[in-house]
């Protein structure tokens, strides 16, 4: 324990001052944003300046106030403007989205109702019910292009993205990182700040570069997150699968295919699976986490929206011989990671009419090149099965086999795994570098009114106190990214199939189970199903227009052949409609934003 100790001393303390309910008034010169902490010790004011047509100027007043201080401030700012009709309310709201300017003036876009839909260590995570976008500027000062047709149009556009669908955001847990990557780097004992999943990135930049801190916005992840508890041998866990949808080359499907010159894929996707031990508050919990990826294959090619042809052609380009967009792609993928990278292409491999396989040939050819180039411990791993053709064959237990897969990658990667120790002592939250002294850890959790947490990870140490001891610490190094043509309904079947495979070792770790294997005929296993097929609907309307075609998690459950072929030709002509005449709208919309 000294070790321990000695790694929180020298550690900087942080002080709980997220804002997490706000209250906005406006004169006629400036709007005046009041935020307050969640126990109501922190009172802050921010002031946006309305007599601007064409800038936006905010300002922080540096001053931490009570309640009653506030109050007084708010009287003195309605006194002083009387004249011009003094301060009035405008709305409560839970957090800034961010703030936009098209040909006119500034915009500013607010949560003004919210929902819990989880917590992760203490931390609430909430979705968007409700949304509001306001002129910046008083109407005195509104240039006439604010009315024009052109400003609607683009505000239209904005406006058709439906915050309270599958967006969501945490005030004190970065919910854009997997639960490994919010601990802080050895390197600079700082988080990372990736913001690929970050969907309000360039709508908080205005304001982050005036006030350079991030209190008074939100950071919205888009895609699914689903917390819900479960049981095995009668020991009850949390479980929470989250999907992360890359903001970069996003779109719709055949609007957005393959890879851009930056390396960025389409339908690009990090999904996690958290599990928490259920024991009661003030004792030590254990936690463990395991990612994997979705995105499109990685080379340059499209299909041509057509409202004759349901399943348009396959168009590949020549234009990269070298791959180099299909490498910048594996190395990012190794920056966010690690190695190894373990690749799952589930295209067809022979056809009557080749289309896929055509992409299949050439992802093969472009994986050997790369490799060649690449020292062999670092070398990607290229696995290839059909799933459409074993899916066909009765006897063929395709989750089975796509479970052997994924026990293979697990071998590789490994998973995350750590013990939280409550401390009701502490007033103040601590963080350090995982690789730290003695390698212990402590992780950021929220502090609210009463008990903070520290989050030790320790390798091999002796036990806190009473029977408990510290396990091992584990962390995932490399990924399992998995991809059919739109990475969407077969994908989505051998995510699930990995997502079983790394929960009986996530359960096993924890102790819950004595062999790293569930059954796949288990209620765990179903269940488990259920949360990913759930998911999978989710991701496939964002990008497909539709939900996913299910038939062999249907058949799993054994639900009526013709039901099944029913919902399935439904799903195709939803899709096909959507694509056809929905998508060119919604992809403007993406762009906007």
């Amino acid at each position: 324990m000294a070790h321990q100790q000695d790694c929180i001393a020298h550690l900087p303390k942080l002080i709980n001052s997220y804002l997490q309910k706000f209250r906005l008034y406006e004169t006629r010169s400036n709007f005046y944003m009041i935020g307050r902490s969640k126990n109501r010790s922190v009172w802050r004011v921010l002031k946006i300046d309305r007599s601007e047509p064409a800038e936006l100027n905010i300002t922080e007043d540096s001053t931490t106030y009570t309640e009653i201080e506030c109050c007084d401030l708010l009287k003195r700012i309605h006194d002083g403007n009387k004249s011009t009709g003094g301060l009035r309310f405008v709305t409560t709201c839970y957090g800034i989205v961010g703030f936009i300017k098209f040909l006119g003036p500034y915009y500013m876009l607010l949560i003004t109702k919210r929902r819990k839909i989880g917590v992760i260590c203490g931390h609430a995570v909430y979705a968007i019910t409700k949304s509001e976008i306001l002129p910046i500027p008083n109407s005195t000062v509104q240039p006439s292009v604010a009315y024009s047709k052109n400003e609607n149009r683009y505000k239209k556009l904005l406006c058709s993205v439906d915050l309270t669908k599958d967006f969501y955001f945490s005030y004190s847990y970065r919910v854009m990182h997997s639960f490994q990557k919010n601990l802080p780097t050895h390197e600079t004992g700082h988080f990372l700040n990736e913001t690929m999943f970050v969907w309000n990135e360039f709508l908080t930049s205005g304001i982050h570069n005036q006030l350079k801190n991030n209190l008074w916005t939100v950071a919205l992840v888009y895609g699914y997150f689903k917390q819900v508890k479960l049981s095995i041998a009668e020991k009850d866990f949390k479980l929470t699968l989250i999907a992360r949808r890359s903001r970069h080359y996003a779109g719709t499907r055949y609007l957005k295919r393959g890879v851009n010159e930056k390396g960025r894929v389409a339908n690009d996707v990090e999904t996690e699976q958290i599990v928490f031990e259920d024991v009661p508050e003030g004792c030590p919990v254990q936690i463990s986490s395991v990612v994997q990826n979705r995105g499109s294959i990685p080379l340059f090619w499209s299909q041509e929206t057509s409202r004759l042809n349901i399943k348009p052609d396959i168009i590949l380009s020549k234009k990269d011989h070298k791959y180099d967009a299909t490498r910048l792609h594996f190395e990012n993928l190794v920056k966010r990671y690690g190695n190894p990278i373990i690749i799952l292409n589930l295209i067809k491999t022979k056809e009557k009419r080749p289309r896929e396989s055509l992409l299949r040939m050439e992802f093969a050819h472009a994986i050997e090149l790369i490799n060649n180039d690449m020292p062999e411990e670092n070398r990607l791993k290229f696995l290839h099965w059909d799933l459409n053709k074993y899916s066909r064959n009765k006897s063929t237990n395709v989750l089975a086999l796509l479970g052997k897969v994924a026990t293979y990658a697990l071998n590789l990667t490994g998973f995350f795994y750590c013990q939280v120790i409550p401390n009701s002592r502490s007033e103040e939250l601590f963080n350090c570098s995982r690789d730290d002294i003695g390698g212990h850890c402590c992780f950021q959790t929220e502090n609210n009114d009463a008990d903070s947490f520290k989050n030790v990870i320790s390798h091999g140490s002796s036990g806190v106190s009473g029977d408990f001891s510290f396990k091992p610490s584990k962390f995932q190094t490399g990924v399992l990214r998995t991809n059919c043509i739109d990475c969407l309904d077969r994908t989505n079947v051998a995510q699930y199939a990995y997502g079983w495979a790394a929960l009986g070792r996530q359960l096993h770790t924890i102790g819950y189970i004595d062999s790293p294997v569930i059954e796949l005929d288990s209620a765990l296993a179903d269940d488990l199903m259920r949360i990913y097929e759930k998911m999978g609907d989710t991701l496939a309307l964002q990008y497909g227009g539709s939900a996913a075609h299910n038939k062999i998690f249907c058949q799993r459950r054994g639900q009526w052949k013709a039901a099944t072929q029913s919902q399935e030709f439904f799903r195709t002509l939803q899709r096909y409609y959507s694509n056809a005449y929905m998508d060119a709208e919604k992809q403007d919309a993406i762009n906007v934003l």
